[in-house]
């Protein structure tokens, strides 16, 4: 009997030794997006994945060169249709050439673990004024009715939506429910969810509220506590996060869909372009975030795991800034795929830098800067602001990283930008004399003067020109 027990005893604490070593990724992806001047190869980009265990990506679209780097990965996708593709697929045919083309011929064996299709990306926004209000839910029925038909009803479509999407008419999340403009075409694609199995996916900013409105209590929008708690009946809410994402539960309990899946497409802090868009509050808002993920605690209204994407992986230089200047900063990563802070993606508050993106390769080592020699100085506003109009000057702001600098530091932070979003070509280092280039580097303290990385289009440029005369014989060869 004694000897039952031990056993039954070692048996219970190599168990719960297991669970506690469980990697708790599971339930964790990254939203990759590339709208950038130069993005990083995506043989780099999954490389990087890869190396730090995610198992889960969510994309903007289903370009094949990113599928095919994801092909035998084994990595969870979510590949997706921009929104202006949905008016085309509201015809049954063309969301059939869309599977077959972008699902279908991804789903060989070893090749993409295609699991969702995301119909559109936020296309109920009140900032499209109904743009797409009339052709998303016919959208989403015939990708479903494709995928259906093609014999891959397990992938599911969905439609990622921001959290503008429901509201409260009080400050309470037990009194949401749909915005009003939208609530029958809400019902209608809920209701379309539910019977197809698919999710609810929503994305969720604490960011966005703390930047919308100046008198939000910052604490509020954090995981560790401090801020003044919200009670709403029995549940108590002390982050912006729980009380949006309950307004949403109550939402779907209101209109009888209260067991409907919900997954957070989209939520994360970014690192620039705002006073409250740091580093610091970044690994603060993430240290919450994955601690409370891996508790598997849920919100009050839904407790129980949770699954949600990380928003994003990289910055992004193209985006655009009409939300903010730090809509190109979200990335965990940087632009060239190295890290810019510690965090722990399993939540355990074992902090270690996250592992770069391995093999990139930059361009020169130089970079454009202000000639403070040159005779018309006069011209320097113009070439300024030409410079940042057609690259990204966004670090340069209030509360931002680069702005310490002096003005002559401004000057070549913006001329070094459009260099080197130009491929660092000698003509884009004119500015009518007011620029030069160097090989020293202009970085100061705090502030990094980037050096672009070799995306696949410069790489393709730069194959030596022998080369391409030799594949360009051969091919003439055989032409005869």
């Amino acid at each position: 009997m004694a000897r039952a027990m031990v056993l039954w005893l070692w048996t219970f604490i190599m168990l719960v030794a297991m669970v506690n070593g469980a990697d708790q990724k599971d339930n964790i992806g990254v939203n990759w997006g590339n709208i950038a001047s130069h993005p990083l190869p995506p043989s780099n980009v999954v490389g990087m994945l890869k190396d730090n265990g995610l198992n889960k990506v969510k994309l903007f679209d289903a370009d094949s060169s990113t599928l095919n780097a994801l092909a035998g990965t084994g990595i969870e996708v979510m590949v997706a249709i921009p929104n202006d593709m949905l008016s085309r697929m509201n015809k049954y045919k063309h969301a059939k050439e869309w599977v077959k083309k972008n699902v279908t011929k991804h789903l060989y064996d070893g090749g993409v673990n295609i699991r969702y299709v995301a119909v559109g990306n936020e296309p109920l926004l009140t900032s499209y004024n109904d743009s797409f209000k009339q052709t998303t839910f016919p959208a989403l029925q015939n990708i479903m009715k494709a995928l259906e038909e093609s014999g891959h009803g397990d992938i599911k479509a969905s439609v990622p939506l921001n959290a503008d999407v429901y509201e409260s008419s009080s400050t309470m999340p037990s009194s949401g429910d749909f915005r009003g403009d939208v609530k029958d075409l809400m019902l209608d694609i809920v209701g379309f969810l539910k019977e197809k199995g698919a999710p609810f996916i929503v994305n969720i900013y604490p960011f966005l509220s703390l930047y919308q409105n100046p008198n939000f209590p910052e604490d509020f929008a954090f995981f560790d506590g401090g801020a003044k708690t919200i009670n709403d009946n029995s549940h108590t809410y002390s982050n912006v996060f729980d009380a949006n994402f309950d307004t949403l539960v109550s939402a779907l309990k209101k209109n009888g869909y209260g067991d409907l899946k919900i997954v957070v497409g989209e939520i994360g802090w970014p690192t620039d372009g705002h006073i409250k868009a740091t580093t610091k509050l970044a690994k603060k808002f993430y240290d919450g975030l994955l601690k409370k993920l891996a508790s598997n605690k849920g919100t009050p209204m839904r407790p129980g795991p949770m699954e949600a994407y990380l928003f994003g992986l990289l910055d992004e230089n193209m985006k655009s800034i009409d939300p903010g200047d730090f809509e190109r900063h979200w990335g965990i990563f940087r632009y060239d795929g190295q890290p810019k802070f510690p965090m722990d993606l399993n939540g355990k508050g074992n902090d270690k830098m996250p592992i770069g993106a391995k093999g990139v390769q930059y361009m020169e080592s130089k970079w454009c800067v202000f000639n403070t020699d040159a005779k018309n100085q006069d011209k320097i506003v113009g070439s300024v602001e030409y410079a940042c109009s057609r690259s990204d000057c966004t670090s340069l702001g209030y509360g931002s990283s680069c702005n310490d600098l002096d003005a002559n530091g401004n000057i070549s932070y913006a001329f070094n930008m459009y260099f080197q979003m130009n491929d660092q070509s000698v003509e884009a280092c004119q500015f009518d004399g007011l620029a030069t280039i160097t090989s020293t580097n202009a970085s100061q303290q705090g502030c990094l003067f980037p050096i672009e990385v070799v995306s696949a289009a410069i790489r393709i440029s730069m194959v030596p020109t022998e080369a391409v005369l030799l594949v360009f014989t051969l091919m003439l060869f055989l032409l005869l």
